[in-house]
């Protein structure tokens, strides 16, 4: 019998609309006339999942009872015996009730399939065995069903049932998920924007490997080895050698610009194991492609350039990363292209980036000023005088005539100038006085001789030699300017990188002493201030030849590396003014940053100031009036407006002590020295006590406390006064008939407290403003205080290890969400 065909649909969390998804598949394939039934379905009192029942046919449940329980569970064998063309399961992963034929329903689903029956069924992404631990991570909550991946990845077909995070808050919030009741705990818990976000990334990239793995069978299958551009892969080829960390970081940041981009390392070995690169580099190179989300790998071959295109290949790589040659331009000359150029040549459709790097061979340094040629290529001037002097008179002797001493001198004369060419003045007057010699020994008469039998050929000799001299001494000058000319450039070169280094953000010191150290070949770089080390880089050593070159009045640069010439000295002054500048620069952004801290002091005291003069000036007159008035001696009062003074007086010095004690808190919660007595704290009996001292009954706020709530960590009395102000200004702003919400959930390691109105809410760019002290956010209402409650409620809890954070609440209005740590660990018993 055919085995029936498998598909699932992979939801990141509930209510994203799998369970919907699948029934309304089923009602269109039944549609087509396929046979199509129910095996089981949950719907979880969600109304519009349950009417896509209709016109489906349902295989009836297997009752049981466990433990007094009366459980319902999928009827394998009457799926079996029934034999539909499509069998709908949901919820793949779920765990059959004990005395089950099988423990697990993706068992049940396999026999389904044996039978050749085709079977849609669903499942969460947390349910996947491999991911479980991950989404116990990002959402605090452990998952006891599972399905293991090579089940799941055995199917014939997978989708994703996609929303977007918002998206499923909003279901979730209009009651379309979950009942009323467990809404709020979910939106605070699991269902927060950020876990959604997180979980779907999961899904959607776990599935995306399985279309890799998918596609990468399918090209082996069918021999296809030319490039497919389906996903963004980048491998990055390593030498074993130090540049490997520059090379990882590029490679990386090129993935990272393509979204789902791959990060592949590649080490290529000889087979014979000889000239190995440094095991220690290698093992270091591969923990931080490794860190960088990458992989590691490690090939044989002796063609290293066929090799490394050939696994490029293999991986169906779309970019390549090499560094460039660390050999100097003489052995590349010597030995012929490199690496990289053959990679570049046998590289096809994939692209390929060779990197520089601070060990490349050639890196930019500054040419020496001294002398107009090198002494290397004097000495290569010195060689050929050498070598191809004796070769040309052999070869003019062996052709010699009385005919030809005119091209004789004229080959001579052609071998100066290539002389001088190449090594300068120096060089090229040694060949023309050796070449001179040669002519009038070989071949003037009389021939093997120092000797000239006529005036005109001495002459002719003395005009040769001082036309190679001449020669020379343009080669010469020319090399001069030439290289006076490169060290110009450089020079400039140097400058606008570093200028250009600082425009782009970066530190300004560190790139100066960066470049200052490459360009002048040393091994160490560092500024000192007032004697005091800034910044450095490199690593000197006791052999170095120290420069120490200042940087205005402050500021000293120490450098360490060869002894520099003097015509150096020029472009070091011009770096020692930049470094001035830096340094300068940093003491007064060091200056602001003290600052900061007074002129924010110098704003509260202003805005204090104005808050007490108007503030406190409404208690103090009201208290003032009252207290005047029952020891004026002409009036006489009454019990009853006696009573009514001293009521006004006692609730103005009430008022002016209430604002008083908020200051002082303010003040202690900036200054960092709250009192904090730290306990375990019973937070139903906070939030109970809280409702008390605001007089709120079940008309003003609704209760939403769990039975699972662990005690918290916090000071009773402080948690009560946050408490108590987030319930008044909850209470305040929210519209007449409503009610303020107070729930408590724990979540993870901690518990919420969330208060929600459903007032006009505050603005997401503006939360931020509400907890900064003296802020009404445009209430002008007076009587409310000085604008301090939730500057202090967020002081208070913060001071008690908590958090104190504004969102949304689900229909508008806006929710305060105070989280505290457990008294006892996650995972505890509480």
């Amino acid at each position: 019998m055919k085995r029936g065909r498998l598909r699932v649909l992979l939801g990141a969390a509930p209510g994203v609309g799998k369970t919907y998804t699948m029934l309304e598949e089923g009602a269109r394939l039944g549609a087509e006339g396929k046979d199509v039934v129910v095996a089981v379905v949950e719907t979880h009192g969600r109304a519009a999942t349950a009417s896509m029942l209709q016109g489906l046919e349902l295989v009836p449940r297997l009752t049981s009872v466990h433990r007094g329980v009366e459980l319902t569970e999928m009827d394998l064998d009457g799926v079996i015996a029934r034999h539909p063309d499509i069998a709908l399961v949901d919820e793949l992963a779920h765990t059959n009730a004990p005395g089950s034929a099988n423990e697990k329903r993706w068992q049940d689903v396999q026999a389904i399939l044996d039978s050749g029956i085709d079977v849609i069924s669903t499942v969460n992404v947390q349910h996947i065995e491999s991911l479980s631990d991950v989404v116990e991570q990002i959402t605090g909550a452990p998952q006891r069903e599972t399905i293991p991946d090579g089940v799941l990845r055995a199917a014939d077909q997978i989708e994703v049932v996609d929303l977007a995070p918002q998206a499923l808050r909003d279901r979730l919030a209009e009651g379309n998920v979950y009942p009323a009741a467990r809404i709020d705990a979910a939106l605070s818990n699991y269902f927060r924007l950020g876990n959604l976000t997180a979980l779907r990334e999961l899904a959607l990239l776990w599935l995306a490997d399985e279309v890799e793995s998918a596609l990468k069978a399918y090209r082996a299958e069918q021999g296809i080895d030319s490039k497919w551009e389906a996903r963004e892969r980048v491998v990055v080829a390593l030498t074993g050698g130090p540049e490997g960390e520059t090379l990882i970081k590029r490679g990386a940041r090129i993935a990272a610009r393509a979204a789902g981009g791959d990060l592949v390392v590649v080490h290529v070995s000889r087979q014979d194991g000889l000239a190995e690169s440094f095991p220690g580099a290698l093992a270091a190179q591969r923990a931080l492609a490794e860190k960088l989300g990458g992989s590691y790998h490690q090939v044989i071959g002796d063609d290293i350039p066929r090799t490394l295109v050939d696994f490029a290949k293999s991986m169906n790589a779309t970019q390549l990363v090499i560094g460039v040659s660390r050999r100097s331009r003489i052995a590349a000359a010597l030995t012929g292209p490199g690496i990289g150029a053959t990679v570049i040549r046998e590289s096809g459709v994939i692209d390929v980036h060779i990197v520089t790097h601070s060990n490349a061979g050639g890196h930019f340094t500054l040419p020496r000023a001294s002398g107009a040629l090198t002494l290397k290529r004097r000495i290569v001037g010195l060689a050929l005088t050498v070598a191809l002097g004796p070769l040309v008179t052999w070869l003019l002797v062996t052709f010699r005539s009385n005919d030809t001493l005119t091209s004789d001198v004229l080959v001579y004369q052609l071998l100066v100038v290539v002389v001088a060419l190449v090594g300068g003045i120096w060089p090229a007057l040694i060949a023309a006085v050796l070449s001179g010699v040669t002519l009038d020994f070989f071949f003037v008469e009389p021939f093997q001789s120092i000797t000239i039998a006529r005036p005109l050929h001495f002459l002719a000799l003395t005009l040769y030699v001082v036309n190679g001299l001449l020669v020379s001494y343009v080669v010469d000058q020319a090399a001069r300017r030439s290289r006076s000319a490169a060290r110009a450039l450089a020079e400039s070169e140097l400058l606008a990188t570093i200028a250009g280094s600082v425009l782009r953000g970066q530190d300004a010191l560190q790139a100066l002493i960066s470049r200052t150290r490459e360009v002048f070949q040393l091994r160490s770089v560092r500024v000192l201030n007032d004697g005091e080390v800034v910044t450095e880089t490199g690593q000197a050593d006791d052999r170095d030849h120290l420069t120490r070159v200042p940087a205005g009045e402050h500021g000293t640069i120490e450098l360490y590396g060869p002894e520099l010439a003097v015509s150096e000295r020029r472009l070091l002054n011009v770096i020692a003014a930049q470094v001035d500048a830096a340094l300068e620069h940093n003491a007064l952004s060091k200056t602001a940053r003290e600052v900061a801290p007074l002129a924010q002091a110098d704003q509260m005291r202003t805005a204090l100031l104005a808050a007490v003069g108007h503030d406190l000036r409404r208690p103090l007159a009201a208290a003032t009036a009252a207290v005047s008035g029952l020891r004026s001696q002409g009036v006489v009062w009454s019990d009853a407006d006696r009573t009514e003074l001293l009521d006004t007086a006692q609730e103005s010095l009430d008022s002016l002590a209430t604002l008083v004690t908020n200051l002082l808190d303010v003040s202690r919660v900036q200054a960092g020295v709250l009192a904090v007595s730290i306990a375990n704290v019973d937070v139903d009996d906070v939030i109970l006590g809280s409702l008390d001292e605001l007089g709120l009954g079940p008309d003003e706020v609704e209760l939403g406390l769990g039975d699972d709530v662990p005690p918290v960590l916090a000071d009773a009395v402080l948690l009560q006064r946050v408490i108590v102000n987030l319930l008044d200004n909850g209470n305040r702003h929210s519209p007449l008939g409503t009610r303020v919400r107070i729930s408590a959930s724990r979540f993870a390691s901690h518990v919420e407290i969330r208060v929600a109105d459903h007032g006009p809410g505050i603005a997401r760019e503006r939360r931020d403003e509400v907890f900064q002290p003296f802020q009404r956010l445009g209430d002008t209402d007076n009587t409310t205080g000085l604008g301090l409650g939730l500057a202090l409620s967020k002081g208070f809890t913060e001071g008690m290890g908590g958090t104190l954070q504004a969102d949304d609440t689900p229909g508008g209005g806006l929710t305060m969400v105070v989280s505290l740590p457990v008294a006892i660990p996650y995972g505890g018993t509480a």
